[in-house]
């Protein structure tokens, strides 16, 4: 398989779209966690009824159309590799919990991705509807959407003054998460992010790693998530993230001007280092590779680079993951040999960008 073909299968349609204020905001995901009435949550269901959950989920929505997502393919995680699952939570579409549980769960997804329901994760079904950039109305709109589809065929577990029922407490009440993905290089750099996080905290706001609860905060990018679903409406809670991640966008602004006009020779200095990095490197840890992608894109979105397009890069910062170079090297791999994969993947990569550049005419800055 060549370089461009296995790009252009393993990206997911809706992350080739650019959104609005995507040279901050990388995607938006709204999240609805559901179960079905009569049958024990996952943490407390058996086998069997583990198993109907699944069955129902095949009987009503596998290979059926929705008018937004089109058809929709049922994927059992016992019939699938354990790299098949790791590249799944690689592109946010399941949680490495589903992956791990793979005797009794699946996942629905839609042909272009945007769309992916876990089944026996540890609610019954989580809708999540991913789009690029700032756009969590529409992720709202449209999760909604597929949560009223499916309301039709399955009798969904509701209390009159609790709202949904959900096996954490915490998700109670709608059962809504919404998020953003969101690339702070400046407030990194500057240190005023470590500030911001406590003041988020405050507002029932939190801001975790790339894949969520418990996970490192890899090239700068930062999920920002509600943590309460109870006593709200759905879009109150989003609407509270929008004014959150608004402000975090100006002071991200903010913090990249005041770099680009006091310390423009340093930063200069390290964009293209890093850029230098990825281009001529052997061997690359994902910490650095994520790193560097980071500062490249930085100088991407500040004018310093433009014979990159952005969006290359926020396919590198999920094809250089470990499950999908093991996908791309048609084997598996131990930690060195991904490394040196990695590296090679990321060179040839930017070759091809140049390639491209050059058979359409574009030039180096």
């Amino acid at each position: 398989m060549s370089l461009q073909s296995f790009i252009q299968e393993a990206v997911s349609p809706w992350m080739k779209n650019e959104g609005p204020e995507s040279d901050i905001v990388i995607s938006s995901r709204v999240r609805l966690a559901r179960n079905e009435r009569g049958i024990p949550f996952p943490m407390k269901a058996d086998e069997e009824a583990l198993n109907t959950v699944i069955h129902h989920a095949e009987m009503h929505f596998a290979k059926r159309s929705h008018r937004r997502f089109g058809q929709l393919e049922l994927l059992k995680m016992a019939d699938s590799g354990s790299n098949d699952r790791r590249m799944l939570v690689e592109k946010h579409l399941i949680s490495p919990h589903l992956a791990s549980e793979e005797e009794h769960s699946a996942v629905l997804l839609s042909e272009d991705e945007s769309l992916s329901v876990m089944i026996n994760e540890e609610d019954h079904y989580r809708i999540q509807c991913l789009m690029s950039g700032f756009q969590l109305d529409e992720c709202l709109k449209y999760a909604d959407a597929m949560d009223d589809w499916m309301e039709d065929k399955v009798d969904f577990a509701f209390h009159e003054g609790r709202g949904y029922l959900t096996s954490c407490p915490t998700n109670v009440g709608t059962g809504l998460r919404s998020s953003v993905m969101m690339h702070l290089p400046a407030l990194v750099l500057t240190k005023q992010l470590n500030r911001i996080i406590p003041a988020i905290n405050q507002l029932g706001l939190v801001v975790r790693g790339i894949y969520g609860e418990g996970s490192e905060a890899l090239g700068n990018l930062f999920q920002v998530s509600n943590q309460t679903t109870l006593g709200k409406s759905e879009q109150e809670i989003v609407d509270d993230l929008k004014d959150v991640v608004k402000q975090l966008i100006q002071h991200e602004r903010a913090a990249r001007k005041t770099l680009h006009e006091q310390s423009n020779l340093y930063l200069e200095d390290r964009i293209y280092r890093s850029l230098g990095t990825l281009a001529y490197s052997r061997r690359m840890e994902t910490g650095e590779a994520m790193q560097r992608l980071s500062d490249v894109r930085l100088g991407i979105d500040l004018g310093m680079i433009s014979h990159i397009q952005g969006n290359i890069l926020n396919e590198l910062m999920v094809l250089t993951q470990p499950g999908f170079l093991q996908h791309y090297a048609e084997q598996e791999l131990n930690t060195e040999e991904r490394n040196t994969k990695r590296a090679s993947f990321i060179r040839e990569r930017l070759q091809l960008e140049k390639s491209n550049n050059q058979t359409n005419g574009g030039g180096q800055s």
